[in-house]
């Protein structure tokens, strides 16, 4: 397999795309028609996501409404439109729902998958005599604050008998914390995909420990609750949601197919894409939003309370609404997987 240097400037690239925003996009508050009486739902999105997976898998033909596209950098400030009425619905991670919902927003979360959690990993170098978790005793291990990488290094320093405060925590967004890997100036780095992928192919890195039996691997489509009480708009975001889970099989039938589409929309190396479509976001598969997603996201929530992250205990349960659950398989049912591919 061909090696790739690891460099901050390769993810810059990605990041750079990620950053930029979609124009033209209208707030969901000002109208729910587009002029010409055709129904208009607006989505919130993030380079390389729902948009471009829906027109690769072709499920973005023969639409019976509009779509009206914002994209976002990531996850929080997606939530964040969610909640100002600016779009009506978008998916996101297990964790950005936390904090939002911490914070108060107004967002209800309608749709779930899980995913292989083998994306997930704190990363050590190669060249590192650190073998388990227990060895991060003392070390430094950069990670960015509040995000599902945070949650990871929290389980896997509580499964090996420590708690955070035995590392030295580094918050680092990661082109940062990217830099400060390659550089050694940090002894680990708590990640997700495609930067995993991205670190292990380049030769300049390992797994310590990944995410599998440790975090969740949900991720949540979420909804404003003024577009969920408007019956036509609840009967498309019903649809959207299934166009969705249809499209993630594509995903999983048509792994090169889609690194394809995903490399050029997001500026990742093609053999980067490919290996984190096989490794985490191609296993993914439509579960249920059952007692045991409610209550792993609970979890995520009251870790993060007790760290002070997030301002105040609630019920993640108030919320969630079920109305688009289904026939779908429990929330724990394992993931897709490609074999050893994975």
């Amino acid at each position: 397999m061909k090696s790739f240097r690891l460099s901050a400037a390769a993810l810059l690239v990605p990041l750079a795309l990620l950053a930029s925003a979609c124009s033209g996009a209208s707030a969901a508050g000002d109208t729910s028609t587009d002029g010409k009486g055709s129904l208009v739902l607006n989505v919130g999105d993030q380079k390389g996501g729902s948009e471009a997976l829906l027109r690769a898998s072709g499920e973005l033909d023969d639409l019976p409404y509009r779509v009206k596209w914002s994209t976002f950098t990531s996850g929080p400030p997606l939530l964040e439109a969610v909640n100002a009425k600016a779009v009506d619905f978008g998916t996101v991670g297990n964790t950005p729902p936390v904090f939002a919902a911490g914070a108060g927003s107004k967002i209800t979360v309608i749709a779930a998958t899980h995913s292989d959690s083998a994306g997930e990993a704190i990363l050590v170098p190669k060249g590192s005599p650190l073998r388990t978790a227990r060895d991060l005793k003392g070390k430094s291990v950069a990670v960015a604050q509040g995000s599902a990488a945070h949650f990871l290094l929290i389980a896997s320093l509580r499964k090996a008998g420590l708690e955070l405060a035995d590392v030295r925590v580094s918050l680092l967004q990661p082109a940062d914390a990217l830099a400060a890997f390659t550089s050694g100036k940090v002894d680990a780095w708590a990640v997700w995909d495609p930067y995993t992928s991205q670190v292990l192919l380049s030769g300049k890195g390992r797994v310590l420990s990944d995410g599998r039996g440790l975090v969740n691997g949900l991720g949540f489509q979420v909804a404003a609750p003024s577009a969920l009480a408007d019956k036509e708009k609840a009967k498309a975001i019903g649809d959207f949601v299934e166009r969705l889970r249809r499209a993630q099989g594509w995903v999983f039938d048509h792994p090169e197919e889609w690194a394809q589409v995903w490399a050029k929309e997001t500026g990742l190396p093609y053999e980067v894409a490919l290996a984190a479509v096989k490794r985490s976001y191609g296993t993914r598969i439509p579960v249920a939003l059952d007692d045991a997603a409610v209550a792993s996201e609970q979890e995520i929530a009251d870790t993060f309370v007790k760290l002070r992250l997030v301002p105040r205990t609630f019920r993640f349960a108030d919320y969630v609404d079920t109305r688009f659950d289904k026939d779908l398989p429990p929330s724990t049912t394992p993931a897709r997987s490609y074999g050893k591919a994975s």
